[in-house]
C-alpha cells in the first residue's frame, strides 16, 4: 500500500504531538462472474466490479501512545452477496473477504483505537474476537471469495463492516494484546449483546487458536478453534465452529505455489446444517506492480455453483 501523507508535525497545532499523517490504500478488482443458482433453477453470467479506498489517520503522543482511525470508500457494481465481513490486511490478514453491498458508493463506521507496543484498544466498528481469529480466513478464493464457505464461523459474530451500517452494525469495543507468539483479542459489541474472545499461540512454525463468544442469539458462533502451518509444499489450515443452530463447520484449506509468480489455493468445507459438501480450487498468478490475475469455481454447501475470473490491483 502506497502512503500519501497529507499531514506533519508542521500541520499539528500542539508542539506535544509527535506526528500525525493521513494515508490512503486499497484495491480494485473487475472481471466477470457465474452462478449456478439450483434452489431457482437459473444461471447467470456478469460483469463484477468493485473498488475500495481505506483512508487512515494516525498521530502520536509525547508518551509514545498511537491514535488512529480508519473509514473505507467502496462501490460495488451489483450485490455479490449478503455477507459483509472480514479483517483487514494491517494485521496480516487479507481483508478481501468482504463481500456484497448493492451497487453505490458507500463510506462505512469508523474504527478508532488506541495503540502501545502490544497492547491496542479499539471502539466503533470494530474487528471482532472470532471474526479476526487466526484461521477464520485461510485463503481468498477467486476474485470475489466465491461464497467463503471456507470461513468456519459463517459470519456469526462481530466484523469490521464495510457498508453504510458499519457504524451501527458493530459499534462496540475490543482489547488486543500480542507478546511475542502469544496473541489475545477480547471484544463486545450491541450486536446480540456480543461478548467474544480468543487467544492464539505460535509454535514451531505453526499457529493454534481457540475462541469463544456469549450472545442473546441461538444461531451466533459458541465456539471456535484453528491449526495452521506448513507441511510440505502446503500452507494448510484446520478450522472448526460450531455455530449454534446456524450449525457446526469444519474447513480444511491449503495453498501451493506452482511457480515464482503463481499459487493454487482449495478447500473442503463441511456443515451439519447443509445437505452438500463445499470445495474449491482457484489460481492467483501476480502480473507485478501489485497486480494479480485470479480465478476459481467452487461447490457451495448450498448447492450453488460459482466462478470468477478478473483482475486486481492494490494500490
Amino acid at each position: 500500500m502506497k502512503k500519501v501523507l497529507f499531514a506533519t508535525t508542521a500541520l499539528v497545532a500542539t508542539a506535544g504531538v509527535a506526528a500525525a499523517d493521513v494515508t490512503f490504500g486499497g484495491y480494485a478488482r473487475f472481471g466477470v462472474a457465474y452462478t449456478d443458482d439450483v434452489s431457482a433453477d437459473t444461471n447467470s453470467t456478469d460483469v463484477t466490479s468493485r473498488f475500495r479506498l481505506n483512508i487512515d489517520a494516525t498521530a502520536e503522543s509525547d508518551a509514545g501512545v498511537t491514535f488512529g482511525a480508519r473509514v473505507r470508500f467502496q462501490q460495488n457494481n451489483s450485490d455479490e452477496g449478503t455477507v459483509d465481513a472480514g479483517a483487514d490486511d494491517e494485521f496480516g490478514t487479507d481483508d478481501d473477504v468482504k463481500t456484497g453491498g448493492p451497487a453505490g458508493t458507500k463510506m462505512n463506521g469508523a474504527r478508532f483505537f488506541a495503540r502501545s507496543g502490544g497492547l491496542e484498544v479499539g471502539v466503533g466498528n470494530i474487528y471482532g474476537a472470532i471474526e479476526f481469529m487466526p484461521g477464520m480466513y485461510p485463503i481468498d478464493l477467486g476474485l470475489t471469495g466465491l461464497g467463503y464457505d471456507y470461513t468456519a464461523y459463517a459470519f456469526k459474530a462481530d466484523a469490521y463492516q464495510s457498508g453504510s451500517s458499519g457504524a451501527a452494525g458493530s459499534n462496540g469495543v475490543e482489547v488486543m494484546y500480542s507478546m511475542g507468539d502469544f496473541g489475545m483479542h477480547l471484544s463486545a459489541s450491541d450486536t446480540n449483546d456480543r461478548v467474544a474472545a480468543h487467544v492464539s499461540y505460535s509454535v514451531a512454525g505453526y499457529t493454534f487458536a481457540l475462541g469463544g463468544q456469549d450472545s442473546d442469539s441461538d444461531a451466533d458462533t459458541e465456539f471456535a478453534v484453528s491449526a495452521s502451518g506448513t507441511m510440505g509444499p502446503a500452507d494448510l489450515t484446520l478450522a472448526y465452529a460450531d455455530n449454534g443452530t446456524t450449525g457446526k463447520r469444519t474447513v480444511l484449506a491449503a495453498t501451493f505455489d506452482v511457480g515464482a509468480a503463481t499459487n493454487v489455493q482449495a478447500y473442503v468445507a463441511d456443515d451439519d446444517s447443509q445437505d452438500d459438501t463445499g470445495y474449491g480450487i482457484d489460481f492467483n498468478h501476480s502480473m507485478g506492480g501489485g497486480t494479480s490475475l485470479r480465478g476459481g469455481v467452487a461447490k457451495r454447501l448450498n448447492g450453488d455453483t460459482s466462478a470468477d475470473l478478473g483482475v486486481r490491483f492494490n494500490f
